[in-house]
């Protein structure tokens, strides 16, 4: 089964429903997959059910504020890059959306231009995802990898990958050959299945004992392989090759 490519997807999260209408429409005209939704727990259950690329969370809503929902989504779908909308913003307010992973905070009333603007640029931010059992470390390269420009999904075990490269077009799939309900290999092969166009890394603390998979790996097409601790210099160019060959190398320091 291979990776159905669909319209990139937003979900508009605002208990003002006429907000809501006006930007489906708007961002349905430019050719996006639209939802809205207008609370959290409505839009929780969106979530569980699609990936969405970028998710517009107005702040002030009944129950559950724009950052409480940022925080949950996140823990189901960390890919989704978020933006707070708020008429509420001040500094404090803003530094705690951006402390706890949301991309951007808009003050209303909305300078559309702008908002479609930054709905575009999250959207080429190239989709990466992540997996690995360790979730300090999923966190840690999650943090690194966002401000370095990038996407990041995150999974934990072989099943949940195997599903999430089903639903997205990723990039790069960096891959823990070391997995409590298999091993890399079945997720790489899950990869090649579902998108064949994805990169894929393999990665491992244990390289003797988990050399000869990682080789056999490699004959198989993976671009290449990272061993933990990772060498961070080495493993971002390595990202950068692989999701944005045009790109000129970063600088290190």
């Amino acid at each position: 089964m291979t990776t159905t490519q669909t319209s990139p997807s937003v979900l508009v999260v605002d208990d003002d429903r006429d907000t809501c209408r006006n930007l489906a429409d708007i961002l349905t005209d430019m050719g996006y997959r639209v939802d809205t939704a207008p609370d959290g727990p409505s839009a929780l259950e969106l979530v569980r059910q699609n990936p969405y690329d970028v998710a517009l969370l107005d702040f002030k809503m009944p129950g559950m504020n724009g950052l409480e929902l940022y925080r949950e989504v996140k823990k189901l779908r960390a890919g989704t890059v978020a933006i707070i909308v708020s008429a509420y913003t001040n500094t404090a307010t803003k530094e705690e959306a951006l402390g706890a992973g949301a991309w951007q905070v808009l003050a209303k009333p909305v300078d559309l231009t702008k908002l479609l603007g930054l709905v575009d640029e999250a959207l080429g931010q190239p989709l990466v995802m992540v997996v690995d059992d360790d979730t300090d470390l999923c966190a840690t390269l999650w943090d690194l990898l966002r401000d370095k420009g990038y996407r990041v999904c995150l999974s934990n075990n072989a099943h949940a990958a195997a599903d999430r490269v089903r639903e997205q077009a990723y990039k790069v799939v960096l891959i823990d050959m070391r997995l409590p309900d298999g091993n890399g290999s079945d997720v790489f092969h899950a990869v090649r299945v579902a998108n064949p166009q994805a990169h894929t890394v393999v990665i491992t603390g244990h390289p003797r004992e988990l050399g000869g998979l990682v080789d056999q790996v490699l004959k198989e097409g993976a671009d290449a392989v990272c061993y933990k601790p990772f060498d961070v210099p080495a493993l971002l160019s390595t990202l950068d090759r692989l999701a944005q060959p045009g790109r000129a190398a970063r600088p290190e320091g």
